[in-house]
């Protein structure tokens, strides 16, 4: 007996098949993830090492080659490439489609930590990543004035568009572009330095010894106990200037003989533009089991309520990686109607009514 002369000697029996089928579709489209791309973990991991103020000469000869010839042994590997550029090294291994990436990145950072007695002992520990089909931004903000420095719109992005933008659920980090954190500069003259014959690891030497704060235990007595703290960091432009590098018999060398302390950025080698002016970003990276249309919503509102406790010399601007989902309305019973004809085109729709089996497509469309 065929599925269609069964449908027609019992319509209770295929009508309940239809409503089963339209039941699991409804489901289905109220809870799968919505993704622009599947999500494919690439068997690659990547290795990076940071030494500030190496060449890219020496950062190849002492941190990328003993990295590789210690990588290379490992099973499954497929490519094996490798940058070595001014203050930093990334390695970049490639396995094979049947590696699982678990199993690899473990094995790296087997590989690696017996590399470590190898590197120089200034470097920074190395940094094993896997690859993540969900790194790239999907939606960011972007925070420019022109009454304000890059230094107070790091802080402000830091202290109240990070804090409440992480709180959103399915949000996987916040990062900011273009931050300029605040430290401490001190500016040498060479022709000074050398009159009071001295050197920069004289001034490096002086400040870690009197920039230090160490704990001093505490006083006790019969009716009372108190903790003492040594105020000896230096905080101030000020307090760097008369930093005592070296004393003589002809008198005390101080920093502002030599030099100068400055409060400016951290990093003044990059700058993040749009349209040629100067800003910082708050992109937002979802966690891998967050559907993508919920989130620039969320993104959206809450950003809003963080504007309202900002100063209003400050211009907003939302940018979306994907326009055609972030646009989409939030999600309500009608939400399974506009996928459907936001995703579907009638040649896609006619395919899949005629492809139907006969008694689904007589529940839809009884004859008259």
């Amino acid at each position: 007996m065929s599925l269609s002369s069964t449908s027609i000697n019992r319509p209770v029996l295929a009508t309940v098949m239809s409503i089963t089928i339209i039941l699991f579709g409804v489901i289905g489209l109220l809870t799968l993830g919505i993704r622009e791309y599947p999500s494919v973990e690439a068997p690659i991991v990547t290795v990076s090492t940071s030494y500030v103020g190496a060449n890219a000469d020496v950062i190849e000869s002492q941190i990328t080659e003993p990295l590789e010839e210690s990588i290379n042994g490992i099973a499954g590997i497929r490519t094996l490439t490798s940058v070595s550029r001014d203050g930093r090294s990334t390695i970049t291994v490639e396995f094979d489609l049947s590696v699982d990436l678990e199993t690899a990145a473990n094995d790296v950072r087997d590989r690696v930590s017996r590399s470590l007695s190898y590197l120089p002992p200034d470097a920074d520990p190395p940094i094993v990543s896997k690859a993540d089909a969900d790194s790239n931004p999907i939606i960011f903000l972007n925070i420019r004035s022109e009454q304000r420095s890059l230094l107070e719109l790091t802080e402000i992005a830091q202290r109240t568009f990070k804090e409440s933008l992480q709180t959103i659920p399915g949000v996987s980090s916040i990062a900011i572009w273009g931050a300029k954190e605040y430290s401490m500069r001190l500016w040498i003259d060479p022709s000074r330095l050398s009159a009071f014959k001295l050197s920069p690891l004289d001034v490096r030497n002086a400040l870690l010894r009197e920039n230090l704060e160490l704990p001093s235990g505490r006083i006790e007595g019969n009716t009372v106990e108190l903790t003492v703290r040594t105020l000896s960091r230096l905080e101030t432009p000020n307090d760097f200037n008369n930093l005592i590098i070296k004393e003589t018999p002809a008198g005390i060398i101080r920093l502002s003989n030599v030099g100068y302390a400055e409060l400016a950025p951290l990093n003044e080698r990059t700058i993040l533009r749009r349209d040629g002016i100067p800003m910082v970003a708050t992109p937002l990276f979802r966690s891998r089991d967050q559907t993508m249309w919920r989130l620039p919503t969320s993104f959206t509102a809450a950003s809003r309520r963080s504007r309202k406790t900002c100063p209003k010399t400050l211009n907003w601007a939302l940018v979306s990686t994907i326009p055609t989902i972030s646009a989409m309305p939030s999600p309500r019973w009608n939400k399974p109607f506009i996928s459907l004809f936001y995703w579907w085109s009638w040649s896609s729709f006619s395919s899949f009514a005629t492809g139907a089996p006969p008694s689904f497509r007589w529940w839809l469309f009884p004859s008259r």
